[in-house]
């Protein structure tokens, strides 16, 4: 059972969990994370926290009982999670996915494979802000090209461990883990990146031009 909140600013990432679980949040904590993060580097114009807030519910809260509790979900989300998560906006504190600790097993791996592709697609949705365009500077474009393939990557890494029709030794399976372990820290590297280089272009008012949203499978 979750904690009493009496201040949601001190609301940890495990607090954050709880509520997310409480509220049956159909987005997952990880992917919460990443959406979080895109929306506070996105350019796009008119975004608010409170929106992204509403979408992980797919546009509206949650039934609350009371006031306060509508106030300590969202007041978690955005003034826990959403404010630490802007100091990744900073060169020196670079983001981190998730991280779990995977034995090289279909299973395993499967768990993996899904977890940082649905990592990825929140940051692009987060970055887009719902939109199928958004114009970003150009370091931030070829940043999020690169990021669009290593998606690519781990979807295809999830659909061969669980395809069992595949044949998969121990040594193939280590190898696969070994390989997702250099993408995910790829991963990490392009997205500080394109954090870096939206909060620059704001400071800046650096032109931009238009990328359209990856499309994903």
């Amino acid at each position: 059972m979750i904690k009493k909140l009496s201040a949601p600013i001190t609301a940890s990432d495990e607090d954050v969990r709880a509520l997310l679980a409480r509220y049956k949040c159909p987005v997952p904590f990880h992917e919460v994370r990443t959406r979080f993060l895109g929306n506070i580097a996105t350019p796009v114009m008119g975004i608010s926290p409170i929106k992204m807030v509403e979408s992980l519910w797919g546009g509206r809260l949650p039934e609350f009982d009371t006031l306060d509790a509508a106030n300590v979900l969202v007041g978690s989300l955005i003034m826990g999670l959403w404010n630490r998560l802007t100091r990744h906006q900073d060169r020196s504190a670079p983001f981190r996915l998730t991280r779990v600790q995977a034995e090289p097993t279909r299973e395993e791996l499967a768990t993996l494979a899904l977890m940082r592709c649905q990592e990825l697609d929140g940051f692009i949705e987060g970055l887009f802000g719902g939109q199928e365009v958004a114009d970003l500077p150009e370091r931030a474009g070829r940043s999020l090209k690169d990021i669009g393939e290593f998606r690519g990557l781990f979807g295809a890494a999830l659909n061969v461990v669980k395809d069992n029709t595949i044949e998969a030794t121990t040594p193939s399976l280590e190898t696969t883990l070994r390989h997702m372990r250099e993408i995910t820290k790829n991963a990490e590297h392009e997205m500080h990146a394109v954090v870096l280089a939206c909060k620059r272009a704001r400071q800046s008012m650096m032109g931009s031009y238009s990328v359209t949203k990856p499309t994903l499978h």
